[in-house]
């Protein structure tokens, strides 16, 4: 797949519009951190990782914009900024994680705002390489548990995607067929906004990995058939005590419990936030809309029925296999003493 984001050589940042997959494959130029700050919010940009470079990128085109500032008016107004851009997503750590490594930067006491923008600039290039190096080794100690001929069950999109480039969820799948095994994904559809059926199964089609999709209420039929062997899915956040992903993952994962399927979570570092447990976290709660229209073309309820839109939930670790970080695979209880 080709970068979902990155920064171009004039100073832009440059993204996939995913809110238009698997239809058209348009990119979206943007010089204004207030605009980046919509992409995220409305999901032009999305998954966990893709949206904290995207946070970082928005620091950075602030830190043009203001350069010429004198320090305190340039502190003034990156506070600014930054407040923006956090207040997008609330339940995705890796946002605030992203933001707060470019605010070391931008906070330094004895450089002015040029030479801080420069800085900058040089930081989210490397926190873009980062991502990608940190995706392939998700991807090769992932890969390590699945066998030949598996078919794997994803939920929503953490594939490349989701990412810079190469994916979470995904990587282990690409990494494993890199080496010969032949695996084939299922993915759900992931209502309301239909990441999976949209967006996994595009770019699994793209890079020529075998690929169904099925609606969300299909998944434990499948298990309970044997038609699915392993299950992995992304993350936005981790807890000391659970595993805040995609509205849906937690009922995937009580269903491979009782199915004695592997549930496993692929988790860059960057989405660990272990000083917390579950009740710290606000749920975002998206537009009504969203599930009374099927992707804002065709209402599918009656006028003035009410809809919840919650965009994430909550799967307690001991529904959890394993989580697969840059670092290996770890049962819950053994990342808790690795990271904690």
């Amino acid at each position: 797949m080709i970068p979902s984001i990155e920064w171009t050589k004039d100073n832009k940042v440059k993204m996939i519009d995913q809110t238009i997959l698997p239809h058209e494959l348009k990119f979206l130029i943007i010089d204004d951190y207030r605009d980046v700050a919509t992409a995220i919010k409305v999901m032009n940009v999305r998954g966990a990782p893709a949206i904290g470079v995207a946070a970082a990128m928005a620091m950075a085109l602030a830190t043009l914009e203001y350069k010429n500032l004198s320090k305190e008016k340039f502190l003034e107004s990156m506070t600014q900024a930054a407040n923006q851009i956090r207040s997008t997503r609330p339940t995705a750590s890796n946002l605030f994680w992203a933001i707060d490594r470019i605010w070391k930067i931008v906070n330094s006491l004895y450089d002015d705002p040029t030479s801080i923008s420069e800085l900058v600039i040089e930081e989210i290039k490397l926190m873009a390489q980062e991502d990608i190096n940190v995706n392939k080794s998700i991807g090769k100690h992932g890969a390590e548990l699945l066998d030949d001929g598996d078919v794997v069950h994803t939920h929503c999109n953490a594939g490349s995607l989701a990412t810079v480039q190469y994916g979470t969820a995904l990587a282990p799948i690409r990494a494993a067929i890199e080496t010969g095994k032949q695996i084939s994904v299922i993915a759900d559809e992931t209502r309301p906004r239909l990441q999976g059926a949209r967006l996994t199964a595009y770019e699994c089609h793209y890079d020529n990995i075998p690929v169904k999709v099925i609606s969300d209420n299909s998944s434990g039929l499948l298990m309970m058939l044997g038609k699915i062997n392993k299950i992995i899915v992304g993350t936005d956040r981790v807890t000391s005590d659970a595993v805040f992903n995609k509205i849906g993952t937690y009922m995937v994962a009580l269903a491979a419990k009782d199915n004695n399927i592997p549930f496993y979570v692929a988790a860059p570092t960057s989405t660990l936030s272990l000083h917390e447990t579950k009740e710290d976290v606000t749920i975002e709660q998206r537009n009504a809309e969203e599930v009374s229209n099927v992707l804002g073309k065709v209402q599918i309820t009656p006028d003035g029925v009410e809809c919840l839109n919650y965009a994430f939930d909550i799967t307690p670790f001991r529904l959890v296999t394993g989580i697969i970080t840059e670092d290996g695979v770890f049962t819950p209880e053994e990342l808790l003493r690795k990271y904690k």
